[in-house]
């Protein structure tokens, strides 16, 4: 082995090392570049105008095409992932009636700082591993950045995207956070990960709305997770009843996938629970101060009371139980917002 060589599996070692001690699970490299593919798809999906009330997307297009475009001296992209897989399987939720059903990653911290705060930690220490010329420059993201992380993970090696569209590991499942960390200094890159989804369609077939138009290829205006998180109106009678008693996003097509056999539970315990029972009972009554200090640490702060107590109204309309009458009622008779009153009143019904 030459010793340029022999430098540059040092230098990742390093970095793998470096990954490990900041809690990262995975840690691979790549070129900062998108496959052209990838770019028409993206492209195909803006055209189409499939991204409803995410706007940004359109916004930031030329951006999310390459990081490049975001950042023109990047030569290298570090891929960092974090597992937050759960410890019991999500779907068992779904036949909980008397709980407002809360995605996976939204149940403890938002991973957004958590990861972020790792992120920049690790990013500084990057310097003295790469600095030798004086010259390293770097940029640290997470997935509120108009960057594809997703393309890059695969092109890193991390994973593939499965037919839902999400990245899918071979020992994480479904379960991995995404952050890129953009260098001005080439590091030798890893392989790309090939697609090991095969035959397999379990993901389709399980999304409640049919939000998949064909395999790779979703809807997001059918999706639980826009129509609970993104989407800020009146939701559709037509999805209503089959959001069940999910409040905030869904997990459906990602805790089916058969990979998630070899998915071991988080080790990072603020990805765990900030409320273990999310009771509707209780969800309901929030004003928007308990709203706020509830959810303080949490992303769903992020959607706003109205969105939320929107949702809860509709989860207590598939409840089935007439409990809770008592709290829709009170909304009915107090509640100024148009879109809270029109879930209270479709739920009220349903509750006879």
């Amino acid at each position: 082995m030459n010793n340029k060589k022999q430098n540059n599996e040092e230098i990742k070692t390093k970095i793998n090392l470096l990954s490990k001690s900041f809690g990262f699970d995975v840690c691979k490299i790549t070129k900062p570049e998108i496959p052209n593919q990838i770019q028409k798809q993206f492209q195909k999906f803006l055209k189409n105008k499939l991204y409803g009330e995410m706007d940004w997307l359109k916004k930031t297009e030329y951006r999310r095409k390459s990081p490049i475009n975001l950042w023109p001296e990047a030569k290298s992209a570090i891929i960092l992932g974090l597992n937050y897989a759960p410890r019991d399987n999500p779907l068992l939720k779904n036949k909980k009636n008397d709980l407002g059903n809360i995605s996976v990653y939204a149940n403890g911290e938002d991973y957004h700082k958590v990861f972020k705060g790792k992120l920049k930690r690790f990013a500084s220490k990057l310097f003295p591993i790469l600095n030798k010329d004086k010259l390293l420059d770097l940029k640290v993201f997470v997935d509120t950045a108009p960057l594809l992380e997703k393309p890059l993970a695969q092109l890193a090696g991390l994973g593939w995207q499965g037919k839902h569209t999400n990245l899918v590991s071979k020992e994480f499942g479904s379960w991995l956070f995404l952050g890129v960390v953009l260098l001005n200094k080439y590091i030798p890159i890893d392989l790309p990960e090939n697609d090991h989804c095969g035959s397999c369609k379990a993901c389709l077939d399980i999304c409640p709305t049919e939000a998949f138009i064909a395999p790779y290829e979703i809807d997001p205006r059918k999706c639980i997770s826009y129509l609970t998180i993104e989407y800020s109106g009146k939701i559709s009678e037509m999805f209503m009843e089959k959001m069940g008693n999910r409040i905030y996003g869904c997990d459906d097509c990602l805790a089916i996938c058969p990979w998630n056999k070899f998915a071991k539970s988080s080790s990072e315990i603020k990805f765990y629970a900030i409320d273990k029972e999310f009771s509707l009972d209780i969800l309901l009554t929030l004003d928007e101060f308990s709203f706020k200090k509830k959810f303080a640490k949490s992303p769903i702060k992020r959607i706003g009371r109205e969105r939320f107590i929107r949702n809860c109204c509709i989860a207590a309309g598939n409840s089935k139980n007439k409990i809770y009458k008592k709290q829709l009622k009170y909304l009915l008779d107090n509640e100024k917002s148009e879109i809270i009153l029109y879930a209270a009143n479709w739920a009220n019904k349903r509750l006879v």
